[in-house]
């Protein structure tokens, strides 16, 4: 745990008012409602910088000045929160495999969590987008595990270096998010991720605007300039968004991200056109 972190102030930003012992329903209790109050965005990569990842940083961004961010940001103030509350919390590295084709390679950039418990271990992930957990599952083979959401479940890979994925259930299908081994990483680790994902020009934060939040009853995802409303039932409302003071309205009133039109300008309209033509295919 760091004396620098405030766990009264995350508390309040989040919502909870629950008790603060190392339990599994104080567990699943504090990732619900960090999952539902801070935003996944990248507005920082789009802008051109690379987030800061020291826990004083991450505090000043999300709970004092309201922003969200990617897995490297809330995934690590989440861990940080789990540490002073007395949970014991390993940081895990993942490789994408959610809408990626069979057989293609991915690096390890996407941060996750373990935590152990007295009924065992489990996974926790506040931080992968528009499918992001909303509860910690346990690290159990081949097992359907409910979430406030959907069912997940994480079945063994093999490998030279024993390898799991993690899946989610949509409709009838288990579709694959990512794949990640128990090898606990450095703060250097993430810190050399992060510097890709958020600078490489493949990366898809440098060139295109995501933004997600679960609701109890549906997700929201924005996509560049598509909006996504998707209930538990799996039929989604999908609007095109006309131009950046609707992009703007829409970033306050779905995911709580207050950026003036003045400041969101330069940061989407260089994008717009790409952005439509893509929407439109």
């Amino acid at each position: 745990m760091s004396a620098d972190f405030d766990l009264d102030a995350y508390l309040a930003h989040i919502a909870y008012e629950g008790p603060r012992a190392a339990t599994l329903d104080v567990l699943k209790a504090v990732h619900y409602a960090q999952a539902l109050r801070i935003p996944f965005e990248n507005l920082t990569v789009l802008a051109g910088t690379a987030p800061r990842l020291d826990l004083e940083s991450l505090q000043e961004k999300i709970i004092s000045r309201g922003r969200g961010g990617y897995c490297f940001e809330v995934n690590a103030l989440l861990a940080a929160a789990l540490d002073a509350l007395g949970f014991s919390v390993s940081r895990l590295m993942g490789r994408v495999r959610w809408k990626t084709p069979d057989g293609e390679p991915t690096g390890r950039t996407h941060m996750l969590l373990m935590v152990d418990l007295p009924e065992g271990p489990y996974i926790a992930d506040a931080g992968f987008g528009g499918i992001t957990l909303t509860g910690p599952i346990p690290f159990v083979m081949n097992e359907e595990a409910a979430t406030p959401h959907e069912l997940r479940r994480i079945v063994p890979m093999g490998g030279a270096v024993e390898t799991f994925e993690l899946q989610a259930k949509l409709g009838t299908a288990w579709v694959p998010v990512y794949q990640f081994s128990l090898e606990r990483q450095s703060q250097a680790d993430y810190e050399l991720s992060n510097w890709f994902t958020a600078t490489h020009p493949t990366s898809i934060f440098v060139t295109y605007l995501i933004a997600a939040r679960p609701e109890a009853d549906r997700r929201i995802t924005l996509f560049n300039t598509e909006l996504t409303i998707r209930g538990r039932d799996g039929k989604a409302q999908v609007r095109q968004l006309a131009d950046v003071a609707e992009m703007a309205e829409v970033l306050d009133r779905h995911f709580g991200l207050r950026v003036p039109v003045d400041e969101l300008s330069p940061l989407v309209t260089p994008h717009l056109d790409a952005w439509r033509a893509l929407g439109a295919h």
